[in-house]
């Protein structure tokens, strides 16, 4: 499983969650503890606001370890929200087009999980995707799917309804399929000026995600990058919620 990181605060330079927490995201790329697969090798990404109304954007393929630019551009690149992820693929090609963070206007997402049964089904969650938005499908992941269904299911207008109905979509086709594997979802949204985080599964294994209130920002990770867990408080499963300043505010994905 993927490993990521979102920030939210005042303006820091990106080394700062990426290279020197004590349990950085360049660190769970080599060693995760809350995660099935421990080495994730499969491409990096990050996303990160600035004056620009639209996200930056940075994807490579190789270990995020491993990459001298990387570590360059972090230590020169300052924001107060950002997406950093490194990813562990369940299939799906080693290339810049399927690693998160993934961009469409002034939103950003990235997302942990899996689709089961994706490659099997792959026909028929991409005739979803209104014709409108097909060209916006630069990779093959069942992750850059999720984020298309989202924005043409009202992203822009209702996040949490668009959410439902994403959900309800993918999961009839794999009723349709008979696929029994799990959909376990994962995720964070930004707009530029909030997170809104999604932990949802369809059996009671759902991906980690941890989130930490700090002094004057906060943090949502796929596992606590402090080797205390102390102040890191769960996500409810199969909640989602804006987290902000004051914490999270969640609600079940369906009520």
């Amino acid at each position: 499983m993927c490993r990521w990181v979102a920030y939210m605060g005042q303006e820091i330079y990106l080394e700062s969650l990426l290279f020197e927490s004590e349990h950085s995201l360049i660190d769970q790329s080599l060693s995760a503890r809350k995660s099935q697969v421990t080495v994730n090798a499969d491409g990096f990404g990050l996303g990160w606001y600035d004056e620009r109304s639209e996200p930056g954007l940075y994807h490579e393929i190789m270990p995020a370890w491993s990459d001298c630019n990387l570590k360059s551009l972090s230590a020169h690149i300052k924001s107060k929200l950002f997406f950093a992820h490194v990813r562990a693929s369940t299939g799906t090609a080693t290339n810049r087009s399927n690693c998160h963070p993934f961009a469409y206007k002034n939103w950003l997402f990235m997302h942990n999980g899996q689709i089961g049964g994706y490659e099997s089904i792959r026909w028929h969650l991409d005739r979803l995707i209104p014709e409108h938005l097909y060209n916006q499908r630069k990779g093959a992941t069942d992750s850059e799917l999720i984020f298309l269904l989202l924005i043409a299911n009202g992203l822009e207008e209702n996040l949490e309804q668009a959410v439902q109905i994403t959900i309800k979509q993918i999961e009839k086709i794999m009723l349709d399929n008979q696929i029994d594997d799990a959909f376990r979802l994962t995720a964070v949204i930004s707009d530029g000026e909030q997170l809104t985080t999604i932990r949802y599964s369809n059996d009671d294994q759902p991906a980690s995600l941890y989130y930490k209130l700090f002094d004057g920002h906060l943090v949502l990770a796929s596992e606590p990058s402090e080797h205390s867990t102390k102040g890191w408080q769960h996500v409810c499963p199969n909640h989602m919620g804006v987290i902000g300043h004051q914490g999270l505010v969640s609600r079940p994905v369906f009520v």
